[in-house]
């Protein structure tokens, strides 16, 4: 499957702005916006103006970026939200948010979604009983998550569980560390989704 491999250091310093790509690191003074806050390349301390096209342009790269795919699968996605009833562009940001490796992150198992991402790949999590090793599975309402009783005192989720109490969820999630058992309690809308998206550029994008 193809991926990314690049410094991802790069991508947040790109888009002018973090995309949480390395987990912890993006919180602390190491993190490459706080050092070089300009685009990476010779030409990236210049003067920039974005056609219209440029903007909408930046808009898909930066969500592609922070969901971490790459354009043939965000492209179906598109797809798909368009043939949904409702709004296409809060259509697609909900299924990315419903994207097992981003709801592992979002729930705090993990500290970035390439982390969560890895996670999935080496069979840490179960979907209602049932290993999941997909990153792109869609969960569905009432779905439940919890870590594979073989991969529980192994040092990523050990250490996960540990910090649970420092994590923030969404309202749509919810994770007991007692039972280590998480549920999508809700379908995320719109207002949830907190990080700074304008889905209607994406749309225009794909509509030309």
């Amino acid at each position: 499957m193809a991926r990314y491999t690049g410094s991802v250091c790069r991508l947040c310093r790109r888009e002018g702005m973090k995309l949480y790509l390395k987990g912890y690191r993006c919180e602390t003074a190491k993190c490459a916006i706080e050092k070089r806050g300009y685009a990476p390349g010779q030409h990236g301390q210049g003067r920039k103006k974005f056609s219209e096209y440029g903007i909408q342009l930046r808009e898909k790269q930066k969500v592609k970026r922070i969901y971490g795919l790459l354009e043939k699968p965000f492209r179906a996605y598109f797809a798909k939200a368009e043939r949904k009833k409702g709004v296409a562009g809060e259509n697609l940001l909900q299924t990315l948010e419903l994207r097992m490796d981003n709801v592992i992150y979002r729930m705090g198992l993990a500290p970035s979604r390439n982390a969560a991402r890895q996670l999935v790949r080496h069979n840490h999590f179960t979907v209602n009983g049932k290993r999941v090793n997909i990153p792109s599975y869609i969960l569905s309402k009432g779905d439940e998550i919890a870590p594979a009783e073989k991969k529980i005192e192994k040092f990523p989720m050990k250490t996960a569980l540990q910090n649970m109490k420092d994590k923030n969820q969404p309202h749509w999630l919810v994770f007991d560390v007692e039972t280590k058992k998480g549920i999508v309690q809700d379908l995320p809308t719109r207002e949830d989704i907190t990080i700074p998206i304008q889905e209607q550029l994406i749309v225009e994008l794909y509509s030309r």
